[in-house]
């Protein structure tokens, strides 16, 4: 064997190309086994860290967030009763959120009345005794929340909100009589803690009346704001 192999590298002359080619490939295949070598002792280094890492799990208390279905808070605003003025108005509401976007909710306000054109102009004729412009009403209605969402205060502040939708019926006690009513309208809502949070709202409370003389249906419009609490 080794005779053949030096006959091959040591030839005489007469086999000089196969011998180069010979020594080319063995060359080659070395030159490969070491490459290859190289390659994986970088793999293994690449792979295995210099330095271990020691991960100790932090365990993280989540704030409790309180469920209470029910809210109850108080509110004023400008109230315009068609014919009798704009005027300054005062109630409270009680509210029981069904799920996340139904609630019912129930109202009780009141405002005083200020004369109106005719009895201004005409300045001795009274339409309305002084305890008949007292308007008082309550109604009971149903609300849906068709935009939750929330708003930002600078950078560390964020306030849960939603925007919604309301609508009902109830009696209003005016001029003496009771009249059935029926108010729609929609709010804002922004929640400032779990269980404290601000309405802004406005709604049209609409009943008959013939106070003037002839029938008509009237939309008397409240702006109101005011805070609640859940409990």
């Amino acid at each position: 064997m080794e005779n053949w192999i030096k006959r091959i590298f040591l030839n005489d002359g007469r086999r000089p190309v196969v011998s180069a080619v010979l020594a080319c490939a063995m060359a080659t295949v070395g030159a490969g086994q070491a490459m290859a070598e190289e390659v994986d002792a970088e793999s293994e280094a690449a792979v295995k860290p210099l330095i271990e890492p020691e991960v100790t799990p932090r365990r993280v208390q989540e704030d409790l967030i309180d469920t209470e279905d029910f809210e109850v808070g108080v509110y004023t605003g400008l109230m315009s009763v068609e014919d009798f003025g704009v005027n300054f108005v005062i109630g409270a509401r009680l509210a029981y959120h069904i799920n996340e976007d139904l609630f019912v909710e129930a109202n009780y306000g009141f405002t005083d009345t200020s004369e109106t054109s005719y009895e201004k102009l005409s300045g001795s004729a009274k339409l309305l005794k002084d305890d008949e412009r007292d308007l008082t009403y309550y109604n009971l209605s149903l609300g849906y929340n068709i935009f939750p969402g929330e708003i930002f205060l600078g950078s560390k502040y964020a306030f849960n909100t939603n925007f919604y939708v309301v609508g009902g019926l109830g009696s209003t006690q005016f001029a003496g009589d009771d009249r059935l009513t029926a108010n729609f309208g929609w709010g804002f809502q922004m929640l400032g803690t779990d269980w404290l949070s601000l309405h802004l709202g406005m709604r049209d409370h609409i009943f008959d009346t013939d106070i003037l003389g002839e029938d008509k249906k009237t939309h008397n419009l409240e702006m109101t704001t005011g805070l609640s609490v859940f409990f």
